[in-house]
């Protein structure tokens, strides 16, 4: 790619699956090369480490001087090495208003193991980046692929990952309360995983899906009540405990896609490696969705991890679709 356009700047990364078009290529070897020419724009590539300095204090070094602050950063990782999640909260109150929309790699199982490509190197840890400013504008959507089921509550009494109370009670009295209430699909739901769903706005008092950062419910003690998930947690946060749902997830995506007021001539799909054919019954729904409603050129991967905002506000996700559109602002 170097040889064949030598002035590009070139981003990539290794993943378990692929996607080319209307097409999700989820086994076997394949590559997917999108390119775009970009007029009136600006293009800063960067890569970004995560160091330890000593003390329990921790630095990413590589970020550009003189960005600007209205870029859109499109992002891809390594697991094992780079904390997204700890960047984005911290470029939401460092850098408020820059976006990022991304993926972490897949098909890692161990540092060392990705393959990030940045221009004319390869890197096996940390970020490679790219913030586009100027004429040609990248509009971030972001899918949810779970749903919310009961109602929300506040957490009254939390440590780290562990939440002890839900709005003065235990959580898991509040699970069976929603098993007690659910119909048999929502319990099925319910069976095959239980997340919880944590308000990205604590401003909104009324709540639906695709206003929660999503994470795992990790487990659960039905003789303490107390219930734990992926993300550390505090109290006073709003959180409602949610579903993954084929059914909520494709009608998100269409619903996001088709209310667009933006014509894009290009995008990006960073979609989580838990959709796919192991979310729908039919192949290449996300790919296909963009590519029918859109009809631009599209490539991405599946993604360990997507990034991308909800409202103002950059974060990790599970089981979502993000999606960077690159819209000409002069031919809107």
């Amino acid at each position: 790619m170097r040889e064949r356009f030598p002035l590009a700047v070139l981003l990539g990364s290794g993943a378990d699956g692929i996607v080319a078009g209307p097409h999700e290529l989820e086994a076997g070897p394949a590559v997917s090369v999108w390119a775009a020419v970009l007029p009136d724009t600006k293009v800063v590539p960067f890569a970004l480490d995560f160091v330890e300095v000593g003390d329990g204090v921790a630095e990413y070094r590589g970020w550009p001087d003189g960005m600007d602050p209205d870029a859109t950063v499109v992002m891809m990782c390594d697991p094992f090495s780079f904390p997204a999640g700890h960047l984005l909260a911290k470029m939401n109150e460092e850098a408020p208003g820059m976006l990022v929309i991304g993926g972490v790699a897949s098909g890692v199982h161990g540092e060392g193991e990705a393959r990030l490509l940045l221009n004319a190197d390869v890197r096996t840890a940390g970020a490679i980046c790219a913030g586009i400013s100027g004429r040609v504008r990248v509009w971030p959507v972001v899918s949810q692929g779970c749903r919310p089921i009961g109602g929300p509550a506040t957490i009254t009494r939390a440590d780290r990952n562990m939440i002890f109370e839900l709005a003065g009670g235990r959580p898991v009295e509040r699970i069976n309360e929603i098993w007690t209430n659910a119909s048999p699909r929502e319990r099925a739901l319910m069976q095959n995983g239980l997340f919880l769903g944590r308000v990205a706005d604590e401003y909104k008092t009324e709540f639906s899906a695709g206003d929660f950062v999503v994470r795992n419910v990790v487990g659960a003690d039905a003789e303490t009540g107390v219930v734990a998930v992926g993300d550390v947690v505090a109290v006073g946060e709003t959180v409602q405990f949610h579903v993954r749902d084929p059914e909520a997830a494709d009608d998100a995506l269409h619903t996001l896609l088709t209310s667009l007021d933006v014509t894009p001539a290009g995008a990006l799909l960073f979609t989580c490696n838990g959709r796919g054919s192991n979310m729908f019954d039919e192949p290449d729904h996300d790919a296909a969705m963009v590519s029918k409603v859109l009809g631009t050129p599209l490539a991405g991967f599946f993604a360990n991890g997507e990034l991308g905002p909800i409202g103002s506000r950059n974060f990790w996700h599970s089981f979502t679709a993000s999606i960077a559109l690159f819209v000409d602002s002069a031919a809107r």
